[in-house]
């Protein structure tokens, strides 16, 4: 066997064995910590005293035998004739002066034909009895041939405190001492063992010099690492690996008290003490700084401070608890901390790891505010998912009904953030639980106010006052839609995203998607939409990233719109997406739509959502979109059938709102496809004697839908004041509509020159807006609108305009070659549709002037009339042409 830097201590075994066979007894106490070799050097005196002919009786102490009078000294004897020991019935009585005569008079009588070596390991564990008759051997046969030799930790047997001061006084006594390996030495022991890879500074850093958490060490690593190849991605040391054994085999080799602080320290980690150690192990301090010392000579803590050398070390003893010891200590250790004032955090993530160990207990406060108040610290850190684990086993703990509803409502809140589903059934749970008389007094308002983020008015109506509406009449809708651009913005730019202000700033960016300034809701969720991905909350930017999408919406940027609200879906789960999955589906339905990608639009329509889905403001959008989609497919029945429920929901909630969906111009809409021009007249009368038609938006859907459907003398003036209208609230797709729609009725009207301005005006506003289907409506003959990310506009791109003026040079009407100023102006104004003279009065030129320059175009252009002009003509230096 390999014994490094044992030398000197084999010479002294040595010496004292060549003494014993002179003639004199001998007795030697090898101490030294768990797996530093104390047993090893026993093997080895063993073999030494056998090869000289000496009779060898040996015997291994345990903690389990301890209490076992004479177990011992029955190993020691078993099988050597001629002892007499007292029958293991006998009972616990002391043994008499004469039995312990006998028995040294034995040993002795032996030793006269050779010497006699008695060798017992871990001799701090052996029972009383052994240790009184072991004790008298040493002092009573000191002209014999014997030589005892014991290993022990250095801490005196428990048994008998005495043991080793009585040994000391013998004059034949040695005391040999184990300090564990130093880095010389260690090195020495890679070298004879042949390990590749692993030098000495790291092996003596994690083993500490413990010869065998050294061995462990070496042969986990030859095992990981064949051939010194260190490279790979394996954990060393391993879990269950060699070295862990190694670990709980020193651990519980020094003894019940070593262990229990090794446990205690293990648990409470940074925040270790000797003090807090033996409070957790439940320890006097002396007892524990007795253990802490015990644990520092076996190389297991680090010889500065209470903490073990490498996490290994750690983990190994943790695993060796098992669940039910691991996490009542884990308890004992939190409240430890607790008591002293540690930080939540590090008191909270004891407690979880009990829970986790099934070792939960009830109706302890201190366990609850520990847990909110490191669930709060969780957030601040942008770990929402810590923090609802961290809650949840508040809830689990916790058993006051308050406590309790506040737990869940803060739970909602804190899983809308990763989840809006499982905030949802958070929610569902909690309806539900007052519903069936739960208390929850106090918590009604921040329970309504997360059904309102939900889109559920009508059970957030429900909850506060039984109705749809309050004792005014007033509809959950109104503070969201009615609140001023002002106040809206003052509330923005106060208030911090958090989960209490989710749902008011939330509502103040759809306040201002309704009033006369949606540009304002663009730039307020864009900037919430940044806050919320800095937060890490994904929920959040689902959310957000929908009202951003729905703003985009409203004034027409359709692809920008298609591709935040894409996002927003994919910030979601994929599965469970409860209500609010409709409202970033209905955003990307709409754009699809209108961008004429029906495809898509329909893949997000044709699946049967559940009727519970639906019953939310944001089921509400999502009916809507799929009603246009209908409409967009000529499918005017379905979609009047969607616009309709919308309808009857909205009325049905108290929450009939046209600011915020105005359904009637909708079913409008699918009326007129229908030839049904009276009810659809009805509808948009309707709208308009609302309190909401003072609102551009709502007022030009409206007026618009009258136009159509009512008197046509009086259509011109009307689609005027809806153009006005709409223009004002920035939604330039529904502008294009009237716009077209004016055009037309001025060219049935027989204003055909102005009626070709309004509708080229009109086709080049929907081309503006990426509205494919719209600009296909207003001018069928007209260049197909093309949406970027198809191959043709990537195509475009890449040639850039000079590759275009070549590709198209042998084709009628492209500007091949480049206009003058003067002649791409006449151009222009011809193309939108002016008369020579309304031309020469615009631009102050005559009218021979006029024909002069469009003839200059026409042959540059290779076309033969004003109506082949194209829309957009360039300028000689190859910038496109604005009229």
């Amino acid at each position: 066997m390999r014994l490094v830097g044992r030398t000197s201590v084999i010479g002294v075994l040595d010496a004292a064995l060549a003494d014993c066979a002179a003639g004199g007894s001998q007795a030697v106490l090898i101490e030294g910590a768990a797996g530093c070799g104390r047993s090893a050097l026993a093997d080895t005196v063993a073999e030494r005293a056998a090869a000289a002919g000496a009779l060898v009786l040996s015997a291994v102490a345990t903690v389990a035998e301890q209490q076992i009078p004479w177990g011992v000294l029955r190993q020691l004897v078993h099988r050597t004739p001629g002892f007499r020991l007292p029958d293991r019935n006998s009972g616990n009585e002391p043994s008499r002066v004469a039995d312990l005569r006998e028995f040294c008079d034995r040993v002795c009588e032996l030793s006269l034909d050779r010497p006699v070596l008695l060798c017992v390991d871990d001799v701090q564990h052996a029972d009383a009895e052994s240790l009184r008759h072991l004790q008298y051997l040493v002092r009573h046969a000191r002209g014999s041939q014997v030589l005892v030799v014991l290993t022990g930790s250095p801490q005196p047997p428990s048994q008998d405190p005495l043991f080793t001061t009585e040994l000391m006084r013998q004059p034949h006594f040695r005391r040999i001492r184990l300090s564990p390996l130093s880095r010389t030495e260690t090195a020495r022991f890679l070298e004879l063992d042949g390990c590749e890879g692993l030098t000495s500074e790291e092996a003596h850093r994690v083993s500490g010099g413990n010869p065998l958490l050294l061995r462990a060490l070496t042969t986990e690593h030859a095992d990981t690492f064949p051939a010194g190849n260190t490279h790979g991605e394996a954990v060393f040391p391993s879990p269950g690996g060699p070295f862990a054994q190694a670990v709980v085999a020193c651990v519980h080799r020094a003894g019940p008290v070593a262990t229990a602080v090794a446990r205690a320290v293990a648990l409470l980690g940074d925040h270790a003490s000797p003090a807090r150690a033996a409070r957790a192990a439940d320890l006097t301090d002396t007892a524990a700084n007795r253990g802490l010392a015990a644990l520092r000579a076996a190389g297991l803590l680090c010889l500065d401070g209470v903490r073990f050398r490498h996490p290994a070390v750690r983990d190994a003893v943790l695993e060796e608890a098992g669940p039910a010891t691991r996490g009542r200590l884990l308890r004992q250790a939190a409240r430890v901390l607790h008591e002293d004032g540690v930080p939540a955090p590090a008191v909270a993530e004891l407690l979880l790891a009990a829970a986790s160990d099934d070792v939960v207990t009830a109706d302890d406060p201190w366990d609850v505010d520990v847990l909110r108040e490191a669930a709060e610290d969780s957030l601040v850190q942008g770990e929402a998912r810590a923090a609802t684990r961290l809650l949840e086993l508040a809830l689990e703990t916790g058993t006051d009904d308050q406590v309790r509803a506040a737990l869940r409502i803060r739970l909602a809140q804190i899983t809308s953030r990763f989840d809006p589903a499982a905030a949802e059934r958070r929610v569902d749970a909690l309806l539900e639980a007052v519903r069936s008389g739960s208390p929850a007094a106090g918590h009604e308002q921040p329970l309504a106010g997360l059904l309102l983020a939900q889109g559920r008015v009508s059970d957030a109506a429900e909850l506060i006052l039984g109705t749809g509406t309050d004792q005014a009449g007033a509809s959950p809708l109104d503070a969201m839609v009615d609140t001023t651009p002002g106040a809206a913005e003052r509330l923005l730019r106060s208030a911090r995203l958090t989960d209490a202000t989710l749902a008011p700033l939330a509502q103040a960016v759809t306040s201002l998607l309704c009033s006369e300034q949606p540009d304002l809701a663009v730039r307020w969720s864009r900037s919430l939409l940044d806050e919320a991905d800095r937060c890490r909350a994904p929920g959040w930017s689902a959310v957000l990233g929908t009202l951003h999408a729905e703003a985009l919406l409203r004034l027409g940027d359709l692809r920008g719109a298609h591709t935040r609200a894409t996002a927003a879906l994919s910030a979601l789960p994929a599965q469970g997406h409860g209500t609010f999955v409709c409202a970033p589906t209905a955003v990307v339905v709409r754009a699809c739509t209108e961008m004429g990608q029906y495809t898509e639009a329909s893949r997000l329509t044709g699946r049967q959502l559940p009727r519970r889905q639906l019953m939310s403001l944001h089921g509400l959008a999502y009916l809507r979109a799929r009603g246009l989609h209908h409409l967009a497919l000529h499918q005017p029945h379905a979609a009047l059938a969607d616009f309709l429920e919308v309808g009857r929901l909205m009325e049905s909630w108290g929450v009939d709102r046209p600011a915020f969906l105005p359904w009637r111009t909708d079913a409008a809409r699918a009326l007129l496809c229908l030839g049904e021009d009276h009810r659809a007249e009805q509808l948009a009368l309707r709208q308009l004697a609302m309190a909401d038609a003072r609102r551009p938006h709502v007022r030009g859907l409206a007026l618009r839908m009258r136009a159509l459907a009512g008197d046509a003398q009086q259509r011109p003036t009307v689609l005027a004041q809806a153009i006005d209208e709409l223009h004002r609230s920035g939604d330039r797709v529904e502008t294009a509509r009237a716009m077209a729609d004016l055009g037309r009725t001025l060219q049935a009207d027989g204003s055909s020159s102005k009626g070709c301005v309004m509708i080229r005006s009109a086709w080049q506003l929907a081309k503006d807006t990426g509205a494919a289907p719209l600009c296909q409506e207003i001018l069928p003959d007209a260049p197909l609108v093309t949406a970027p990310g198809t191959a043709r506009a990537r195509a475009e791109s890449r040639a850039g305009r000079a590759g275009k003026a070549g590709a198209d040079k042998d084709r009628p009407g492209t500007s091949a070659a480049r206009l003058s100023g003067s002649e791409q102006r006449v151009a222009t104004l011809a193309a939108q549709g002016l008369t020579n003279r309304e031309i020469s009065a615009r631009l102050f030129l005559t009218v021979s002037t006029v024909e002069q320059h469009l003839t200059r175009v026409y042959r540059k252009l290779r076309i033969t009339s004003r109506g082949d002009l194209p829309l957009d003509l360039e300028r000689a230096d190859g910038a496109p042409v604005r009229a």
